[in-house]
């Protein structure tokens, strides 16, 4: 199958495109597209590899489901399009970057910038129907997320995985301590943020790790 998505990540998870549970994914994929108003754009399904090719990874956040309000999603987790509200977790991310690293909160929502100095803004689930959260999860989408991650976790060294929330704990539970940076907390969301994640410092302890490990830290 030839899935349009970034050259080395297109060689690194070549495998799973080949399996049947992916042409399975992409067959729904395709007729939720044709049938309902669906999230991200197709050409946006894969931004978030697109924006932040696989030899320039060096830190990974992980969300769970793409926005599915009209003019949000576009393919980065916890990213807006320009000239779109903050969601209430993008809020609190920049409050906590504000608060740890002293920085103004900036225009615009949109986090291309930082997948473009090697941040991977990746959801466990790449597409979602208008208004109906979750609703294109355990289709498939899991483990072909699950495979990136693994091929970053086995294949890469000094990376800084930021794990926000149980869910994305438990999807980053393989990943081995002692060849990368995880970094724990509840999740941005306004029900978790006051439980640990105001306060964790991810920012700073990510650019502490990179810049310790001879890499270029992030402008966040």
């Amino acid at each position: 199958m030839d899935v349009k998505i970034e050259n080395s990540w297109k060689q690194q998870l070549e495998s799973e495109f080949q399996q049947s549970y992916f042409t399975n994914l992409v067959h729904f994929v395709k007729q939720e597209y044709q049938t309902h108003t669906i999230y991200p754009p197709g050409k946006l399904i894969f931004n978030a590899f697109d924006q932040c090719p696989f030899e320039k990874v060096k830190v990974v956040i992980l969300g769970q489901d793409p926005y599915h309000e009209p003019g949000q999603a576009h393919g980065l987790c916890f990213s807006v399009n320009d000239g779109i509200p903050f969601p209430p977790s993008l809020q609190n991310i920049f409050k906590e970057i504000q608060s740890d690293l002293g920085t103004a909160i900036p225009g615009s929502g949109n986090l291309e910038r930082w997948a473009k100095q090697g941040v991977l803004l990746l959801n466990a689930t790449l597409t979602v129907r208008a208004h109906y959260a979750g609703s294109h999860q355990h289709k498939g989408w899991e483990q072909f997320t699950d495979a990136a991650i693994h091929r970053i976790a086995e294949n890469k060294e000094h990376v800084a995985f930021i794990l926000w929330g149980s869910f994305a704990q438990k999807k980053g539970e393989f990943i081995n301590p002692d060849k990368h940076l995880i970094l724990k907390s509840p999740h941005p969301s306004p029900l978790s943020a006051h439980r640990g994640f105001f306060g964790n410092r991810h920012f700073s302890k990510a650019n502490e790790y990179l810049i310790a490990t001879g890499q270029t830290p992030i402008q966040w």
